[in-house]
């Protein structure tokens, strides 16, 4: 995504030129505390012991996003039961609200890959031998120095959701139609209309 489009600055070379000093500088400065954040053995309180993946990413614009390699999240639809939703706990990032189980991607990791072990790990999502879900769609929130990436599946057998860590509060099993009635994620929120489409072939 680039901010330079319809910017009235870059019709002045002058000030074009100030304007590249300024991203620069800014990327410089996100830089120097992703490497913080590299070298920093903080973890936010309740997380489990620190993966190659945890860790705070920086963009030039100075927001934090969780993953040194970017994030997975599973959008795993039941045919009779509807999306599974967690709701994350307090102490996590947009606490309180609810949003897909996933989470930051280990070093080399693909991004299936995280979000079927980060859904095992949080949920008991089954699919250790590939034979309890199927993977149907991908979607990337790419962001520069941070990605996100929302993994589309259906079960292909019934289990139940189990808390298996201090990350949710709750799982639950919510119909699509009624998915708007939740306090969402805003990253699931902003995203949820485009995953619906993409699903929308496979129901």
């Amino acid at each position: 995504m680039s901010s330079s489009e319809n910017d009235p600055q870059t019709a002045d070379g002058g000030a074009s030129a100030g304007s590249g000093a300024d991203s620069a500088a800014a990327a410089n400065s996100a830089a120097e505390r992703n490497a913080r954040a590299a070298r920093s053995t903080r973890l936010p309180a309740g997380r489990p012991p620190r993966r190659s993946g945890d860790g705070w990413t920086y963009g030039s614009d100075g927001k934090k996003h969780w993953g040194l390699n970017g994030a997975a999240g599973l959008m795993l639809v039941d045919p009779e039961r509807g999306v599974l939703m967690q709701h994350r706990a307090l102490w996590s990032v947009e606490g309180g609200t609810w949003g897909f189980p996933g989470g930051a991607r280990d070093m080399g990791e693909s991004a299936v890959d995280a979000a079927v072990r980060e859904s095992w790990e949080e949920a008991g999502v089954p699919d250790q031998d590939g034979s309890g879900i199927e993977i149907l769609e991908t979607h990337v929130l790419d962001l520069d120095t941070w990605s996100y990436t929302t993994v589309i599946a259906k079960t292909l057998r019934r289990f139940d959701a189990v808390i298996n860590d201090p990350e949710s509060i709750q799982l639950s099993w919510v119909p699509l139609e009624e998915l708007d009635d939740y306090e969402l994620h805003s990253g699931v929120a902003a995203s949820l209309p485009t995953l619906l489409e993409l699903l929308r072939p496979h129901l």
